[in-house]
């Protein structure tokens, strides 16, 4: 198993448990809720979000990476 195989798998295993997280806090349920008010987010809700997108990026760029590399 080549390294980008197992960073894809952290990273994907970590991004699951970022985006958990986050519903949880919520506690909303599993779709969503209906608020009808607009509020920002602050603190650690913003971090965790700012987190949520970074990983997003890293497990894009580690994917493609990983299908240009072992690809025929």
């Amino acid at each position: 198993m080549s390294l980008l195989n197992i960073a894809q798998i952290v990273t994907s295993i970590v991004l699951v448990l970022i985006i958990l997280s986050q519903v949880r806090e919520a506690g909303s349920g599993m779709f969503g809720s209906a608020q009808n008010t607009v509020r920002t987010r602050r603190g650690l809700e913003r971090t965790m979000f700012q987190l949520t997108i970074a990983l997003i990026v890293v497990f894009l760029l580690v994917s493609v990476l990983s299908a240009r590399f072992t690809g025929s």
